[in-house]
Order: C-alpha cells, then sequence, then structure tokens
C-alpha cells in the first residue's frame, strides 16, 4: 500500500513547491489515476509516491509517505526499487543502454534480483507476452521507436514485478492500438493484486482502467 499523507515536495534549490499539499492511498489491486494542466506537479507526485524524492534526489518533503507501511525517507534506493516500479514519460532513461537485445534488457531487472535461471526466463517471457511485443525480444534497444522503446521499458518494470507500479503518461508516445495494449495489461497487473498509481491526459485510458480519478 502507498500512502501519502498531506505530502508536499520541493526539488533541491528552489523555493516553490512542486507539488501542492496531497493526500491518496493506494491499495493492493487498485488503479488511481491522477490528470490535470501540465505543470501542476503530475510528474513530481511519481516520484515523491515511488520514494524517488527525496532519496535519491534531495530536495524537501513535508507531511508523510508510507509504502508498505513504511516511511519513504526510510527506505534505501534498491528497497524502494523492489517495492515500487516507475515508468517516466522519456522511457529512454530507464534502458541500461548494455544491452544487444530487447530479452536482454528486460530481464535485466530478475537477473539483478538473483533469481534462478529459469525463473528469469519465465519472468521476461510473460513480461513481454502480456504487452504483446515478444517480436521485439531480438530487436537492438537502441533501434527502437518512441512507442516500442516505452513498452519494452514497461516490461522491465513488470518483469521485476513489484508490488507497485507508478506510470507516468504510459500511453504519450503511442498509437491507439498500443494504448489499448497497455491498458489492458495495466488491468491484469491490477487483477493480480498489484497497485497501479498512473498519471494521464488520456481521458479514455483513466476511464478503462482506473476506479478512481484524482485531479491537481
Amino acid at each position: 500500500m502507498i500512502v501519502l499523507d498531506q505530502a508536499s515536495y520541493r526539488y533541491p534549490g528552489t523555493s516553490t513547491w512542486a507539488l501542492p499539499t496531497t493526500s491518496l492511498e493506494l491499495r493492493p489491486g487498485e488503479v488511481v489515476g491522477v490528470t490535470g494542466a501540465n505543470e501542476r506537479g503530475k510528474t513530481t507526485l511519481c516520484m515523491v509516491a515511488a520514494g524517488l524524492a527525496p532519496v535519491t534526489i534531495g530536495g524537501e518533503l513535508r507531511g508523510r509517505v508510507l509504502v508498505d507501511g513504511r516511511p519513504t525517507v526510510e527506505l534505501a534506493g534498491y528497497e524502494l526499487a523492489q517495492r515500487c516500479g516507475v515508468l517516466f514519460d522519456n522511457p529512454t532513461v530507464q534502458l541500461t543502454g548494455l544491452h544487444r537485445i530487447v530479452y536482454e534488457e528486460v530481464a535485466f531487472g530478475p537477473c539483478n534480483l538473483g533469481l534462478p535461471l529459469a525463473e528469469v526466463h519465465e519472468r521476461t517471457q510473460a513480461a513481454l507476452r502480456i504487452l504483446a511485443v515478444e517480436h521485439l525480444a531480438g530487436r537492438n534497444p537502441g533501434h527502437l521507436s518512441g512507442g516500442e522503446t516505452q513498452l519494452v521499458a514497461l516490461a522491465g518494470l513488470l518483469a521485476v514485478r513489484p508490488g507497485h507500479l507508478v506510470l507516468d503518461e504510459p500511453t504519450s508516445r503511442l498509437d491507439p492500438e498500443r494504448s489499448l495494449q497497455v491498458a489492458d495489461a495495466i488491468a491484469r497487473v491490477a487483477g493480480a493484486g498489484v497497485g497501479v498509481l498512473l498519471t494521464a491526459h488520456d481521458e479514455e485510458l483513466l476511464a478503462r482502467v482506473c476506479g478512481q480519478v484524482i485531479e491537481l
């Protein structure tokens, strides 16, 4: 469960609050959508909910942010990554640049968990399958379109199987058909008990998958 209790945040070296005072709860299997105009703090909310702000990037957090009952400020970065997967609007920053093919890129996370090889393969194949991108498995990650890169980055998160997912505009670079694939994948992941927090301008996506939508 992710809880924001009267949480607000400002980035290092700034005096303005990038995230206004916000409270929400994300329970297992629930999909909560966040909408609002640009520059209203949606991306910042994602970073705060996942613990990246302030744990990784610094800045000032007021209020409380809890992941599975523990304050994010008390968790190390690797603990946060295992509990909560984050997909940014620019997915290229999430690819490692270390691998020759997409399959290896998606398998990178499970490999780092020290899982048996058979389970790494099972998770990787399942993540590619749930997003219907098995055909990309042998492609070079550096030669993908923006939409394909977004799907591969999301597959990498799914392969780790965190308890929570935070998705910042997960369909912003996708055509309607691919957007529908992602919506269906989110519904299946939530059906397996994963809590999903997503920001989006896409009202159709929000209506399709979210049980609750808040506006910043």
